[in-house]
């Protein structure tokens, strides 16, 4: 089983700064592509940002120019840095990794997510 543990989330004013953090660890093989998903309350959870092996990184588009996603490899960790923060933004953000077990078989998992309200 694989777990996953955010932390950074808060109350911001619009315009402020917040990084999220995700920690992976458990039945870890190898992680092919960590990123952070968000669920606005009466909305769908929606993609937010990505990043897979390689580097190779991709952002919703209300989000670009904004957040920055980074990863840690040898620490199976992942970031996002959110700048410009807007009251939309508001949400549980949660953090998704997908890759293989020492079993060789695939996982898909999810942290248990973290509150972002931003309001004045």
């Amino acid at each position: 089983q694989v777990q996953l543990v955010e932390s950074g989330g808060g109350l911001v004013q619009p315009g402020g700064s917040l990084r999220l953090s995700c920690a992976a660890s458990g039945n870890i093989f190898n992680i092919n592509a960590m990123g952070w998903y968000r669920q606005a309350p009466g909305k769908q959870r929606e993609f937010v940002a990505t990043s897979t092996n390689g580097g190779h990184t991709n952002y919703a588009d209300s989000v670009k120019g904004r957040f920055t996603i980074s990863r840690d490899n040898a620490k199976n960790t992942v970031d996002l840095q959110m700048h410009n923060l807007k009251p939309e933004d508001t949400a549980v953000y949660y953090c998704n990794a997908v890759g293989v077990n020492h079993d060789l078989a695939y996982y898909d998992s999810w942290g248990q997510g973290t509150q972002v309200t931003v309001s004045s």
